[in-house]
């Protein structure tokens, strides 16, 4: 496992060191050690800081939005897809601490696990340094996520866009199939979208409804760069 300093330098926060050891312990690696405290009560807690910080954000930088364009703007910026994309910007992934199975099926890039570790550590930030700290933190974190106008627009509707989308190429409408794994308690979906010849695509999520987003999100991108760089070839 990477040295953990890397990690710290790259939060940029003065972390307790044994509260980030926890953020980034999933429940996996936990039960197979005789029931070590895991990450999920500071998931919990980095969960509604975050959606705070989020909410603050957007209601004073937009003061033109309604209710409904906030909430889907707040949606976006916090969905599991959006997290995981932090996670993975930041390496998070490689300094978890999972059990032998999670390990062995790709749990360091599954972005359900990856997006509750960002919730756990934003967690760990606001509980070493406070309210201030943790929502300058989560603001950075989200930035380039609010900076980027396609996030707010088909992103914002993704199986829509995509439909949208495979309607204009004359595709046929997109077709979903879920899998699920883990307990009930603690199960994980992960979602393939295929639309026609065009593009296979997966998504995992908490719930059908989250995963089948989250595939959707990623096919549609995938279209998109298509499209432009076929407009730049032509």
């Amino acid at each position: 496992m990477p040295d953990r300093s890397v990690l710290v330098e790259r939060l940029a926060v003065d972390l307790d060191p044994a509260l980030l050891e926890l953020a980034l312990t999933h429940r996996s690696y936990a039960y197979e050690h005789g029931g070590l405290p895991n990450n999920e009560r500071l998931e919990f807690l980095g969960d509604a800081i975050l959606g705070k910080a989020v909410t603050v954000e957007l209601f004073t930088e937009y003061p033109s939005l309604d209710e409904g364009d906030l909430a889907k703007r707040r949606s976006s910026v916090v969905s599991t897809v959006a997290l995981a994309e932090i996670a993975r910007a930041m390496g998070l992934g490689s300094f978890l601490r999972l059990g032998k199975g999670e390990e062995q099926t790709g749990g360091r890039d599954k972005s359900s696990i990856l997006a509750d570790a960002v919730e756990a550590v934003i967690g760990a930030v606001y509980l070493s340094c406070g309210d201030d700290v943790a929502t300058a933190f989560v603001l950075r974190l989200v930035q380039p996520l609010l900076d980027d106008p396609e996030r707010f627009s088909e992103a914002m509707d993704p199986k829509t866009s995509l439909q949208e989308v495979a309607a204009r190429r004359g595709a046929g409408l997109p077709v979903y199939s879920i899998a699920s794994a883990g307990p009930d308690h603690a199960r994980t979906f992960t979602a393939t979208v295929t639309v026609g010849d065009l593009i296979t695509a997966t998504g995992e999520g908490t719930s059908k409804k989250q995963a089948e987003m989250a595939a959707a999100l990623h096919a549609w991108k995938a279209l998109v760069r298509k499209r432009r760089h076929s407009d730049a070839s032509s």
